[in-house]
């Protein structure tokens, strides 16, 4: 069966922290869920690397990024889009 499959890739949605290296950005992705007992809303942060090819992402902005395949040994994810840029800290 030769069967056109497009695997279903994890996107998701977080915060550059870091682009001090060449064609990578540190992005801090924040997951809220609910305590299973204590019903409490608890906050996660895990820091992810992504592919940037154009070098075009700075600190601040929100960004969309796509799962991918093992690009180095910590890189797993690309971006796919820049939601918002950072504000600047001249205006």
């Amino acid at each position: 069966m030769n069967v056109n499959k497009q695997r279903h890739r994890k996107i998701r949605t977080g915060t550059v922290v870091s682009n001090r290296m060449n064609k990578t950005v540190a992005v801090a992705i924040v997951r809220s869920y609910q305590h299973p007992l204590y019903k409490k809303v608890i906050r996660s942060t895990k820091k992810v690397l992504a592919h940037d090819e154009q070098n075009q992402c700075n600190v601040g902005d929100v960004i969309q990024v796509m799962e991918s395949r093992p690009l180095s040994r910590r890189k797993r994810w690309r971006v796919q889009s820049i939601i918002s840029a950072a504000q600047s800290a001249t205006d």
